[in-house]
């Protein structure tokens, strides 16, 4: 076939007759569409990159070990929080995301209740400012994200899902993915009881109330439509895990931010806890548009939705989440979905699970002048 560059060869050689150039340029062209339309469709490329490699696991041995040590070190604590034998796979979870040796029992006790080959991870674009994103879904275009047992693919699903969202409702960026841990937290557990789980990930950065409503009723129809096209079961086929963690407290190592909001002293602490089982109060149970909104107002400031009330890095998030599946689950089954708190902790609630000979450590000090809470819930 003839190329560009010989046709080039002939203009500047004297080959070719001024007259004849402009059919030749035309029929040159027409070849050039016709051999492009039949070359290979670009491969997507690997998300192989991990923001976190001290605070996850990227092994398979790993995996093991912790599972191992979290059942002789926090044993009680895994046998209350663990889903009871028969018990339905949940159709969503609220999930922790910070350093496995803090979380410990929660991560098993959430994500083993995620059954479905497709799981839909809305994530903390914590990042989003510096980027300048806010008030839109962020999606990624890679083709697989890494995992200890390889490679886990992205759904088709994804793709279907921009298709039916408005335009303006989202934006694909893979800076933005590629730079943040709150979904990589998720995906060895996921993988590790589900060695073909695939994922769809959705990155939800600052926004008002009314703007995530709005993204809600369109990504719940987008969902329901693609559910009601392909046969697909809720808790089965697909569902959906919201990560999160829960207040960032304290006075020290915030960045010069003072988090301590009701102060660091032994008296304070249960003080902070109670305010964070409110907040858990208001996402369990009956879900309801009220209560979400209700969460929002208690985490973000009223007449500024890019600054924090209530240091919960999820306050963008889980509402989106959670309204999002309470939409969907009021189109599915004419009901409210009903949320359960599995349980609450913190990085200095009891002592960490030992990680250091597993190649593994923390990443943020844990001491009554820095820690973070860790809230987790399931929805059926």
């Amino acid at each position: 076939m003839l190329t560009l560059q010989c046709f080039l060869n002939f203009v500047e050689n004297g080959s070719m007759k001024k007259g004849i150039l402009f059919s030749v340029l035309t029929a040159l062209a027409v070849l050039w569409i016709v051999e492009g339309c039949h070359q290979p469709k670009k491969i997507m490329k690997e998300r192989t990159n991990l923001v976190d490699t001290v605070g996850f696991a990227q092994y398979p041995w790993q995996m093991d070990s912790l599972i191992t040590r979290i059942k002789e070190y926090q044993g009680k604590q895994l046998d209350e929080s663990m889903p009871k034998p028969g018990q339905e796979p949940a159709l969503a979870v609220v999930a922790p995301h910070d350093d496995y040796t803090y979380v410990g029992y929660l991560y098993p006790a959430t994500l083993s209740r995620i059954k479905a080959k497709t799981v839909i991870l809305f994530g903390v674009a914590h990042k989003a400012a510096k980027l300048h994103l806010e008030n839109q879904l962020i999606f990624d275009s890679y083709a697989s994200w890494k995992g200890p047992w390889g490679q886990v693919k992205v759904s088709g699903m994804r793709q279907q899902i921009m298709d039916e969202l408005p335009k303006g409702d989202f934006m694909v960026n893979d800076s933005m993915q590629s730079i943040e841990h709150s979904l990589e937290a998720e995906i060895p557990w996921l993988q590790y009881y589900n060695k073909d789980v695939q994922i769809v990930p959705v990155l939800v950065p600052a926004m008002s109330f009314d703007r995530m409503e709005q993204l809600a009723a369109d990504l719940s129809k987008a969902i329901a439509k693609i559910a009601s096209k392909k046969h697909l079961e809720w808790g089965k086929d697909f569902a959906v895990v919201i990560s999160t963690d829960a207040v960032h407290y304290g006075d020290e190592g915030w960045g010069g931010s003072n988090y301590a909001f009701l102060g660091t002293g032994s008296d304070q602490y249960p003080l902070v806890k109670e305010q964070e089982h409110e907040l858990m109060y208001m996402l369990s149970g009956q879900v309801s548009d009220a209560n979400l909104h209700g969460f929002c107002k208690s985490t973000v400031m009223e007449d500024d939705f890019r600054k924090y009330k209530w240091t919960w890095c999820g306050r963008y998030s889980v509402p989106m989440g959670l309204l999002t599946v309470n939409k969907l689950h009021e189109m599915l089954y004419k009901t409210p979905i009903q949320g359960t708190i599995i349980g609450y902790s913190t990085s200095i609630e009891r002592a960490p699970i030992p990680v250091n000979d597993l190649n593994m450590g923390i990443t943020a000090p844990a001491n009554p002048h820095h820690w973070v809470g860790y809230a987790a819930l399931s929805y059926q």
